[in-house]
């Protein structure tokens, strides 16, 4: 899974600088703006930004402000905190999947095409219903690891997510 989203957020990255670049040189330098080019650009911006987040929620490496974990030393404590943490995360997430889901039913309802191309956005949109729910997949399955972690009496850091 690493390598998956190592290779498809390199790939993503990659288009976009060059679509960038690409839009930069021909519209300052040459002069001859690429008709369109914003909206091919969105195509793979929006999945960029998604399966970032997607990819943060699975190794845990969300900005977070862990105060507390200062003050708490017990392993089994920091476990507690961190299945509170992600239990609240789960329910930002459900509410968000609930409106992404009514945003879905919407697009699909229209089917929205961009105005230059008439590409339906649709396959832009979709990314975030579908990242929202596999970060929801991540954040259970961190909180199963907090509870495993609490069984054994290990620390946060001692199991891996994977196990």
């Amino acid at each position: 899974m690493d390598n998956f989203f190592r290779y498809t957020l390199t790939a993503l990255m990659g288009i976009v600088a060059l679509a960038q670049f690409s839009q930069v040189i021909t519209r300052y330098v040459l002069e001859v703006p690429v008709m369109g080019m914003e909206e091919l650009i969105m195509y793979p911006i929006l999945w960029l930004y998604m399966l970032g987040a997607v990819n943060a929620s699975r190794e845990n490496t969300h900005i977070r402000a862990n105060v507390l974990d200062v003050f708490i030393k017990s392993p089994r404590k920091q476990n507690i905190l961190a299945i509170i943490s992600d239990v609240i995360s789960i329910i930002v997430l459900l509410w968000l999947i609930y409106w992404a889901w009514d945003f879905t039913q919407y697009i699909l309802r229209i089917w929205k095409e961009s105005p230059t191309l008439y590409l339906p956005t649709f396959y832009a949109d979709i990314s975030l219903l579908l990242c929202l729910l596999l970060m929801t997949l991540f954040t259970l399955l961190h909180i199963a690891r907090s509870v495993r972690n609490i069984r054994r009496n290990a620390s946060p850091e001692e199991i891996k997510l994977y196990d």
